[in-house]
């Protein structure tokens, strides 16, 4: 079951990630069979690290949370926020190395038995823009259905929520969801 996983910096921790990164990079390393999307979130400008995004299939919930805070950087203290949420993954393509890409999320609540079948609000019926590089329905669980959405996208954050927008407000019912934008690089070793 793939998870989205997100984990914003502390302040001004650039030297101590430097220090902790080959230990997470080595790992990420037993992951990589799994891991679906991974990247940092970087500043508008592109040169500061602000967070740590990774998609990976694991068996349940409790394994994410290992996943999760087995994390070096998360366990080295270098992170102040943390994201899990059981994810569906309804559009993966290969980002390319060295293009701009802006990761594009929303969170809305949703009441218990409403209608959350993303494959039937999300990208299906037409072909979506080849800028879309991955689009997942953030789930809240069987009853609740979706309950957000993120998305990496070839375009600087005001185009790429533009592209977002239509398949965000489908997964929330038909209700403008509030987007958020920010630079993301493809990451790994490679």
């Amino acid at each position: 079951m793939p998870f989205y996983v997100y984990a914003q910096d502390q302040p001004d921790v650039a030297d101590q990630l430097m220090e902790w990164c080959e230990d997470h990079w080595s790992y990420m390393d037993r992951f990589d069979d799994r891991l679906i999307l991974r990247g940092p979130t970087v500043s508008d400008d592109g040169e500061e690290h602000t967070g740590s995004v990774h998609v990976v299939d694991l068996a349940d919930r409790a394994a994410a949370e290992r996943f999760a805070r087995e994390e070096p950087f998360w366990k080295a203290g270098l992170y102040r926020d943390l994201t899990v949420v059981a994810a569906e993954v309804l559009l993966s393509r290969e980002p390319e190395a060295d293009v701009p890409y802006t990761l594009v999320t929303a969170q809305w609540p949703l009441p218990t038995g409403a209608p959350g079948d993303a494959e039937q609000r999300g990208l299906l019926g037409a072909e979506p823009d080849s800028r879309l590089i991955f689009v997942a329905a953030l789930m809240g669980g069987e009853e609740v259905g979706a309950t957000g959405v993120v998305a990496v996208v070839r375009a600087l954050p005001d185009e790429a929520r533009c592209l977002v927008q239509p398949f965000a407000d489908r997964l929330s019912g038909g209700r403008r969801a509030p987007l958020t934008a920010q630079r993301w690089e493809r990451g790994g070793r490679n």
